[in-house]
């Protein structure tokens, strides 16, 4: 019995923390061009409407995609965007992902990425917590290049 609870906890868990909106890759290079993916899941009964990601400093962002059905905007400083809103409706126990490419900052240990997800009721889930907090921001790991040995 006791397995079985343990094993539904767990399990329990790993659904809620694979509800979260999040960036993947999880893990990249300082400096490089990655092509990122919004990973945007409606885990309640209310419909996802638009997302709003900020691009963190240092990030720049040399591409950005309409998901089928969809579609995206822009927030500039100057020449640089610093936010996509995509518009889209995600049903209920559905889940979308929205691309877009990036060069990555040349120094630094990680990018948070902050978003905000907006629902057909009018309600929003902000992304933007640090880790372990109920609503945290999506964390993409800078490792270095190993060089020669």
């Amino acid at each position: 019995m006791r397995v079985a609870a343990l094993a539904l906890a767990v399990f329990g868990i790993a659904t809620f923390a694979s509800a979260h909106v999040t960036v993947a890759p999880r893990e990249s290079k300082p400096g490089a061009t990655e092509n990122y993916r919004v990973r945007v899941p409606t885990e309640g009964k209310v419909a996802t409407v638009s997302v709003d990601l900020e691009i963190p400093a240092g990030v720049m962002v040399t591409n950005v995609s309409a998901p089928a059905g969809g579609q995206y905007e822009l927030k500039r400083e100057g020449d640089r965007i610093v936010g996509i809103t995509w518009k889209i409706k995600i049903d209920p126990g559905d889940m979308s992902e929205l691309p877009f490419t990036a060069k990555n900052p040349g120094d630094g240990a990680s990018i948070s990425w902050k978003a905000h997800q907006h629902f057909a009721d009018g309600t929003t889930a902000d992304w933007s917590g640090p880790a372990g907090d109920r609503h945290p921001a999506s964390i993409t790991k800078l490792t270095p290049a190993s060089g020669p040995k």
